[in-house]
């Protein structure tokens, strides 16, 4: 969804070209583009050698290939992200971008190297700008990085590579975009009873805000407010509910190829807990579908169930 900032080294992707502006590497699972600069009309063997990283990089991330990427740094190499979190080793490392690619499947990466010096046989220091955007095209995080390679036959594999923030981080408004379809009113009927949702933002911008009304066949009601947030510590989407009859709960918001992914903790009135998986899958502007997996109430399985909600038309007379 991620609107999310990158921060951790997995979205490093260091082995990009080491020579000054020898290339822009723009890498995601759809389309891979390779785009030289200027450059002289014979390149060194060092420059070539640079582009076959550069394109051997692209050619990993496309597949979401996180082993190969390792492969792309020594044994013993190790990636620091801005926020000085040291990942140690090619198995760290692989772990890494394993998770990345499992979180965010559709970023879009831009490396620009803008300078490269030699610091003794066989060693080569890069500096660049890195550039990712989230899969919904509407979040961008630059960095600025410092690799130093090491030679290893006619590769040039990573044995340290530093990422510095450069830009300011977005704001919970821009993090919440990737969310804010949800904004308007919903409905769903059932032969159960119905459910009618509004949503909106907040008056510093900073949340999404939801209001749940559900009303049974035998005339009874519950509502529910719901505050959806940033949590800068965890890296991901958190919402906070509250039910009329002074239950509460807690979810954490992941991407997932339908949508989101919400696993929700929940305390009931008379104390008993319980926990559920509840995937959120936008079907088109005016319809979403709301799936359970994973329900345990009380240390008790309870069925999954689905249902999907419906955009509520304007009143009559009002426009939309």
């Amino acid at each position: 969804m991620t609107a999310m900032r990158f921060t951790t080294s997995t979205l490093l992707l260091a082995a990009c070209a080491v020579a000054c502006g020898l290339a822009t590497v723009t890498a995601t699972h759809a389309q891979t583009t390779t785009a030289p600069a200027a450059a002289p009309a014979a390149m060194s063997a060092l420059d070539e050698a640079c582009v076959r990283e550069a394109e051997a990089t692209v050619k990993a991330f496309n597949a979401g290939d996180a082993a190969a990427l390792g492969a792309m740094f020594l044994e013993s190499g190790e990636l620091v992200d801005d926020q000085g979190m040291v990942h140690a080793g090619r198995p760290a490392i692989v772990e890494l971008f394993k998770g990345f690619f499992a979180k965010y499947p559709q970023a879009v990466l831009e490396m620009q190297p803008t300078s490269a010096r030699p610091v003794g046989d066989g060693l080569v220091v890069e500096e660049g700008e890195r550039r990712i955007t989230a899969g919904d095209g509407a979040t961008t995080a630059q960095m600025h990085y410092v690799a130093v390679r090491s030679k290893q036959g006619d590769r040039w594999p990573i044995a340290s590579y530093h990422e510095f923030a450069d830009d300011p981080l977005p704001t919970p408004r821009e993090i919440l975009q990737s969310a804010a379809w949800l904004v308007g009113d919903w409905i769903d009927e059932s032969p159960e009873g119905k459910t009618t949702i509004t949503f909106r933002w907040s008056d510093d911008g900073n949340f999404l805000l939801g209001d749940y009304e559900i009303t049974g066949t035998d005339g009874s009601s519950s509502r529910s407010t719901q505050r959806i947030g940033w949590d800068p510590v965890t890296g991901q989407l958190r919402s906070w509910t509250f039910d009329s009859d002074g239950g509460f709960s807690v979810g954490e918001w992941d991407v997932v190829a339908e949508g989101w992914a919400v696993k929700s903790e929940a305390t009931m009135p008379d104390g008993t807990t319980g926990s559920a998986t509840m995937t959120i899958a936008p079907q088109d502007a005016d319809h979403f579908v709301v799936r359970a997996t994973d329900r345990i109430v009380g240390g008790v399985e309870a069925p999954d169930f689905e249902f999907t909600i419906s955009r509520r038309p304007p009143a009559p007379g009002v426009k939309k």
